[in-house]
């Protein structure tokens, strides 16, 4: 039986996720902070199989009743944040039952396109990892879904990093034509904030927005700046907490080679080594992207691939007027 969520499901739904998906576990409050506590949480969208009574499969489906910014509620799109079936329950079509219930729950609220799995704010993992979940990408391409884009996920290890000189004389050069790479300070908060949201996406300003309004102190925000505006920013610590998670991080596209990306990519790890972390990691870059050779020239190994995907819904419901 497929249903929906029910209230007093969260305990069984956090262990069916960790039994299924051991290489990515999940709390009970990350649970609640990145789904029941979602401004677009809809209990129809947490659609569960059951099997005599036991949760076996669930499937989470999202779409947008606040908008992540401005007015636009991305009205033809809807997202598949992670499903995952047990593992002594597989084989039975439990993951195409809950894909066609989720291709139903979409199409009642019109939408045309659905990704796997780049909703923002509340994403898990960026798409379905093919190396460790095989049958995950077999089912999504089986209900129609096919390969968008594939980001990598990358590590670094901090210990015994020290700042590299060339890097030092580098950043000598730029303050020469007045740029400053230095810790956030409040003067340059909200220029910051609308440096991300103007230059970068809005889901990047709310990153740092958050961070900073639960607590996170400044100086795991780095700027760069010229004279009084910012030009490029790079944070670490700002996603859940994790302090070890870097990012994000970006440089205005007009400036891009001339160094201060670089300048501010390895401040930023000087910064992290500083705090006793001993190792900086993120989810999402593109390999072959000027971003993603900057990271390996620094150190960064890739660790994990992703998938993103998507499915076009053709038979959609179109509510009457």
């Amino acid at each position: 039986m497929i249903r929906s969520y029910q209230s007093g499901d969260e305990a069984a739904i956090v262990v069916l996720w960790n039994r299924s998906l051991p290489k990515d576990p999940i709390t009970p409050f990350i649970f609640l902070k990145h789904v029941l506590t979602d401004p677009n949480f809809d209990p129809e969208g947490v659609l569960l199989a059951e099997i005599d009574g036991t949760i076996v499969g669930c499937v989470l489906a999202v779409v947008r009743k606040l908008p992540l910014a401005g007015v636009d509620l991305e009205p033809d799109d809807g997202w598949i944040t992670a499903f995952f079936v047990a593992p002594e329950a597989r084989g039975r079509h439990i993951s195409a039952d809950l894909l066609q219930a989720a291709d139903d729950f979409f199409r009642r609220r019109g939408r045309k396109n659905v990704y796997f799995a780049s909703y923002a704010p509340h994403y898990f993992l960026p798409g379905i990892d093919a190396t460790t979940y095989p049958e995950g990408k077999r089912a999504l391409e089986r209900a129609g879904y096919s390969v968008l884009y594939s980001p990598v996920a990358m590590d670094r290890n901090l210990v015994n990093y020290q700042y590299p000189d060339d890097v030092r004389a580098l950043e000598m050069k730029r303050q020469t034509e007045g740029y400053v790479v230095e810790p956030l300070s409040y003067s340059f908060v909200t220029q910051v904030i609308a440096f991300n949201q103007n230059v970068f996406n809005p889901d990047w300003a709310r990153a740092v927005r958050e961070a900073l309004a639960q607590g996170a102190p400044l100086s795991r925000v780095l700027i760069a700046r010229r004279h009084e505006q910012v030009v490029g920013f790079c944070t670490y610590g700002a996603y859940d907490g994790v302090l070890e998670r870097f990012g994000p991080f970006g440089v205005a596209p007009e400036l891009r080679g001339t160094g201060l990306g670089k300048v501010l990519l390895y401040r930023c790890m000087e910064s992290m080594r500083a705090d006793g972390l001993h190792g900086a990691w993120f989810l999402w870059t593109g390999e072959q992207s000027p971003a993603g050779h900057l990271y390996l020239r620094a150190g960064f190994t890739v660790t994990r691939r992703f998938d993103v995907m998507k499915k076009t819904l053709i038979d959609r419901y179109e509510p009457a007027n």
